[in-house]
């Protein structure tokens, strides 16, 4: 299956897509530097290759009919977003899924594979994603989608994403959802993330002190106040974005990366398995337990109140942005680097090495929270390989 990618960042969806067979042939970026990136990490030449979607004619995705099966596109997501104000088609970068239509419009593909964040499908007490189904059924097609983390499907990040399969009623009816479970993570022996040092999204450190007095550890504050770590206490966010508990059971995972948080790893492992540490927290008792192995979400506020998240062993949501920390030995904290962040998003070494020498590593952040998980892609890259192959047995 040939496929267009739009709103391609890095290649997320296209790396996925590749692993299950199909092909491109062509993308469109309008980010200069996950364009490098993304020419870094793929053979482009010969490709179709757009910019700005808005300045794509009519005519030029016209000449796309014919030779696209599939098109593919992780549009903007900060206007539907928790993490961002949620203004949705009152955003620009909210109204680019009507370019989408466009596209779809003039290219008349098979299918359509789009993706964007949970926050979606209530945006607007469901009036959004009513009108983009609206749409999708007005260009022909019947639309089918499935909220999937990628805690499934073999990364240990929990990153809950709407993905919306259309199906053109020209061509096709068959269904592609409902894709299960994959796989659960298995418990890791020491790393512990715990993050959200620089509440910002400016910088990438900020200091981070022990209540116990022990040595002051890394990063720079950026002149946002002291941050302080309670062994592993976190203050509350400057925004409350991620609903559910602050501290995660044993088999649950990391929170979610954003470019607001920052996140990192305990690799301490010399605190007695019987003895964890207190996260205040906004319970009861004030505080929940963390153990050897949790993850903590850090933020300092405006506000003296100080909460933590704690969770456990797969990492948070990456976002654009976004560093994460570890917590070595008496409590020294160091961010995630760039390579686990694009691990985390189910990149492979390769691709990492290839994009990391054309592009900085505040960059390189910024597109592993941008981007769409790699394994996800490839398993649905997997059920549409075989709906195109029993297509063309019958």
């Amino acid at each position: 299956m040939y496929f267009f990618d739009l709103f391609a960042g890095i290649g997320g969806f296209r790396l996925g897509l590749e692993q299950a067979g199909h092909i491109c042939v062509g993308f469109c970026e309008i980010d200069r530097f996950a364009r490098n990136s993304y020419q870094a990490i793929f053979d482009t030449e010969g490709e179709v290759e757009y910019h700005d979607i808005r300045k794509i004619s009519n005519h030029a995705f016209r000449k796309l009919r014919g030779k696209v099966d599939l098109i593919c596109g992780g549009f903007p997501c900060q206007a539907f977003s928790l993490a961002g104000r949620r203004l949705g088609f009152e955003d620009t970068r909210g109204t680019l899924f009507f370019e989408i239509a466009r596209a779809a419009q003039q290219i008349q593909p098979q299918f359509l594979l789009l993706e964007n964040v949970k926050g979606l499908l209530n945006h607007d007490q469901g009036r959004t994603f009513r009108i983009i189904l609206s749409t999708l059924n007005e260009l022909g097609y019947d639309a089918e989608w499935q909220v999937l983390d990628s805690k499934y499907f073999g990364v240990p990040q929990h990153r809950e994403r709407v993905y919306i399969i259309g199906h053109s009623r020209r061509r096709s009816r068959q269904f592609l959802f409902p894709i299960g479970r994959k796989s659960k993570v298995s418990p890791l022996s020491g790393p512990k993330c715990m993050g959200n040092i620089n509440p910002s999204g400016y910088g990438l450190n900020g200091k981070v002190y022990s209540s116990s007095a022990i040595s002051p550890t890394l990063t720079t504050n950026k002149g946002e106040g002291v941050k302080i770590a309670y062994p592993i206490l976190t203050p509350e966010r400057i925004e409350k974005r991620q609903k559910g508990r602050r501290v995660k059971q044993e088999s649950g995972p990391m929170f979610t990366l954003t470019s607001q948080d920052r996140h990192g790893v305990v690799l301490e492992k010399r605190l007695p398995p019987s003895r964890g540490v207190y996260v205040r927290s906004n319970t009861n008792k004030g505080f929940e337990a963390a153990f050897e192995g949790d993850s903590v979400n850090f933020a300092y506020p405006s506000s003296k109140v100080r909460r933590g998240r704690v969770g456990k062993q797969v990492a948070q949501t990456i976002v654009t942005g976004n560093s994460l920390g570890v917590v070595t030995n008496q409590l020294q904290i160091r961010k995630l680097t760039p390579r686990e962040c694009f691990r985390l998003q189910g990149f492979p070494d390769w691709a990492f090495n290839r994009a990391s020498r054309v592009t900085s590593n505040s960059q390189l952040y910024k597109q592993a929270g941008n981007a769409v998980t790699v394994p996800v892609a490839f398993e649905i890259g997997k059920r549409l390989a075989a709906i195109e192959k029993e297509g063309e047995s019958e």
